[in-house]
């Protein structure tokens, strides 16, 4: 199967060698998506809330872009540098989502980039 890249200018551009998505077939992987405004490639302000505010949204931008939303993802991968804060990302998470949920790990990290205190991932299937 053929590999087609999704991009958007409704999420952070890309900081490194990698693509925002990548879809083969009907699954899309989304690669890690840090609290950045797409507008400035700025981390966002307001502390922990703001930042795992704007990821879900930077990841909603890209799952649009590749034809589906938050609701056909099967996998979600967050990496947080203070496991303290799940609780907030369990908070927050419930409004972007609705039953079922995703699959879903939660890892503590050292550090992430740009200092940030949450990064994540997620694997995305489309009907």
């Amino acid at each position: 199967m053929a590999k087609q890249i999704i991009s958007t200018e409704q999420a952070p551009a890309a900081i490194g060698t990698y693509s925002q998505a990548v879809k083969v077939g009907t699954t899309v992987y989304l690669s890690g998506q840090i609290p950045l405004d797409p507008a400035t490639m700025e981390v966002v302000e307001g502390g922990i809330q703001a930042e795992i505010s704007r990821v879900f949204d930077n990841l909603s931008a890209v799952c649009e872009a590749a034809g589906g939303s938050l609701q056909d993802i099967v996998k979600l991968n967050i990496f947080l540098t203070d496991l303290t804060n799940f609780p907030i990302v369990n908070e927050i998470m419930a409004s972007y989502f609705q039953t079922p949920y995703p699959a879903r790990a939660a890892i503590g990290v050292a550090a992430l980039p740009k200092g940030v205190g949450v990064e994540m991932d997620a694997v995305m299937v489309l009907e």
